[in-house]
């Protein structure tokens, strides 16, 4: 009778406490970059699906005889969840161990992709989508805090930079891999694909990721700030998705922008007052975290914004949607070159602050190019190339900046606030770019406009980090 007690504490903590790595694992120099690869499996799979899913729409209507409206939801109620969730499950791996999270989230990730390729009907796939989306945020919010807490202070841009590289590599293959898998498996081995991968990470994270080093307990959780903090963003979301092309009454688009400020205005209310908050808004008092945060948004604004562009001209010239995914790689491909080859390339003085004015001018250069130079898809290809490289200067001295400013116990909120502006950031991008197109289309604007709006959002970039960089403010650590 003595023995089942102990049994149940040992599966429950088997369960719901982090192991540790194996000695020889810890004790080895270079064990960080063994927790940094290991992360990448997280950071590449999580774009590769992002951008992998737009691939089936063809086949999705054809098997299940419904309109693209309806497909649409397949992208749509993933990012809603994923952006919705980032903040939230952060908190919660504060509380209760990043790593524990981290390999749940592969978990939820892992079975929930295999749902999806099993999936009998439309409304079956979106749901399941929705359960990915769960995986997905539990991963996103803790892969920037894992590296951070992992590597040593020193090199955490070097980390950093590794990790924006491996999201890179899965946007550039993702349309290269589903378009293979779609043309020569089917649309539902675009889902399979991520079961081998999401085991291995699986097992590679249990034994080469550390423990939480501090946890930041938490009497209770905020459901409430987690109900208001969903509808503005969703609410948000989904507006800015019907104005660029998605169906939608003009009534409920106008009641969607009016609830997103409502909602968020009244989850700040909620934070000053309830004594557990969702999000600590000391946070983000602090210069280093509000402003990052804003430049990280207006850094995938101007990422994605291309990302929809440019297939569009390309195929109005004249050329295949295979020609465009290839003028379209070198855009990740110079963001993966100045992510991880930086710190190699630039002089050792050059530090965080001026690589990020850096980055965002030859951002604002390259974009400003599309206005004068030849629409050809060489010149594409360099522009795109050149914009990679800015960004890819940028996004890792940013995200070095605004979690170094963030406390340790605090790392899995950052981390999540770091992963929501990129999701809100790619969402505007795309609509914006979207609706420019749009209104091209139909005669209320010039093409040119749409490169102008890209100038104009590269502007603003600048204007956000020189803004951060000024002396004003407070740029020290959260206490």
């Amino acid at each position: 009778m003595s023995t089942a007690p102990i049994r149940t504490r040992s599966w429950s903590s088997l369960l719901t406490r982090e192991r540790p790595r194996p000695e020889a694992i810890r004790s080895r120099p270079g064990a960080w970059w063994l927790a940094v690869a290991t992360v990448c499996f997280g950071a590449f799979m999580g774009q590769l699906d992002a951008s992998i899913v737009t691939l089936t729409y063809g086949s999705l209507r054809t098997e299940f005889g419904t309109s693209l409206a309806a497909i649409e939801w397949v992208s749509l109620a993933y990012l809603l969840t994923l952006v919705a969730l980032l903040v939230p499950v952060g908190r919660l791996s504060d509380a209760h161990g990043r790593k524990l999270l981290y390999l749940y989230g592969f978990v939820v990730f892992t079975a929930a992709s295999a749902a999806c390729g099993l999936a009998p009907s439309l409304a079956a796939l979106v749901a399941f989508r929705v359960v990915q989306a769960v995986g997905a945020a539990m991963m996103q919010a803790n892969s920037v805090a894992l590296v951070t807490t992992s590597a040593p202070r020193e090199r955490m841009r070097a980390a950093l930079g590794v990790q924006a590289a491996a999201q890179a590599l899965g946007l550039a293959l993702g349309p290269t891999v589903g378009g293979a898998l779609v043309s020569a498996l089917g649309w539902r081995w675009v889902f399979g694909i991520n079961v081998p991968v999401g085991v291995i990470a699986l097992v590679a994270g249990h034994y080469l990721l550390p423990r939480t080093r501090s946890l930041n307990r938490v009497p209770s959780f905020d459901w409430p700030g987690l109900v208001l903090l969903a509808t503005a963003t969703t609410s948000l979301l989904l507006g800015v998705s019907a104005a660029s092309g998605l169906a939608m009454p003009p009534w409920a688009v106008v009641a969607l922008f009016a609830l997103a400020p409502v909602a968020g205005m009244a989850f700040v209310l909620r934070q000053r007052r309830t004594p557990v908050p969702l999000l600590d808004l000391a946070l983000l008092r602090v210069r280093a975290v509000s402003s990052g945060l804003v430049a990280a948004l207006c850094g995938y604004l101007v990422l994605f914004g291309p990302l929809v562009l440019v297939p569009q001209i390309v195929v109005r010239a004249g050329g295949s949607e295979l020609l465009a995914g290839l003028v379209l790689t070198a855009l990740p491909g110079g963001f993966a070159l100045a992510a991880t080859g930086a710190d190699h390339l630039l002089p050792q003085g050059v530090g965080d602050r001026a690589r990020c004015l850096l980055g965002v001018l030859v951002c604002t250069g390259a974009l400003s190019a599309m206005l004068v130079l030849p629409v050809t898809t060489t010149w594409m290809a360099v522009q795109l190339g050149l914009l990679g490289v800015g960004l890819g200067l940028f996004t890792p001295a940013n995200n070095t900046l605004v979690m170094s400013a963030i406390p340790a116990n605090c790392s899995g909120t950052g981390g999540g606030l770091v992963n929501m502006a990129r999701g809100l950031g790619t969402a505007l991008g795309v609509a914006l770019v979207t609706l420019q197109l749009h209104l091209s289309r139909a005669g209320g604007v010039r093409d040119g406009w749409v490169h102008a709006v890209l100038v104009l959002l590269a502007a603003a970039f600048v204007a956000a980090v020189m803004a951060w960089l000024s002396p004003v403010g407070n740029r020290g650590r959260a206490r």
